[in-house]
């Protein structure tokens, strides 16, 4: 499901059935985790997850939050954003686009194809397809 056109935030409904579209059964944690992530377009690493998911109330060990955000990533519910070892963002939009991110800040944001001139796709060996590109652009000030 691309979420390009999905609207934020979604319902507990809505929730369930993306869940179910992308063949993830739809566990109360993994509702509640979704239900959190899907309040806004956002990029949220996994501890912010956990906090935003604790704090309103719901019970949620950090190792489910992990394990879900990778079933999650794997079935492209969300986007798996990795800047480092260290550092690893959950983004909740799934349409094509890039990032920024700040150094400084540690901030990611969204940029869309129109605003980056890409160069072309590389040839590649028989037999072979890209599936996915991810673009990570490292800014900090001057």
């Amino acid at each position: 499901m691309n979420n390009i056109n999905m609207s934020f935030p979604l319902e507990r409904s809505d929730v369930v059935s993306m869940l179910q579209h992308h063949k993830i059964s739809p566990t109360r944690q993994r509702v509640e985790i979704a239900e959190f992530l899907f309040q806004r377009p956002q990029h949220l690493s996994a501890d912010k997850i956990l906090d935003g998911v604790t704090t309103a109330g719901n019970r949620v060990s950090r190792a489910t939050v992990y394990n879900t955000m990778g079933l999650f990533a794997s079935k492209g519910v969300v986007r798996e954003v990795l800047i480092d070892r260290e550092r690893v963002f959950y983004d909740s939009n799934t349409a094509i686009h890039q990032h920024l991110y700040n150094i400084d800040t540690g901030e990611l944001t969204d940029v869309y194809d129109a605003e980056v001139e890409m160069v072309s796709e590389p040839e590649l060996p028989d037999g072979l397809k890209i599936v996915n590109t991810d673009v990570v652009f490292r800014v900090s000030a001057k």
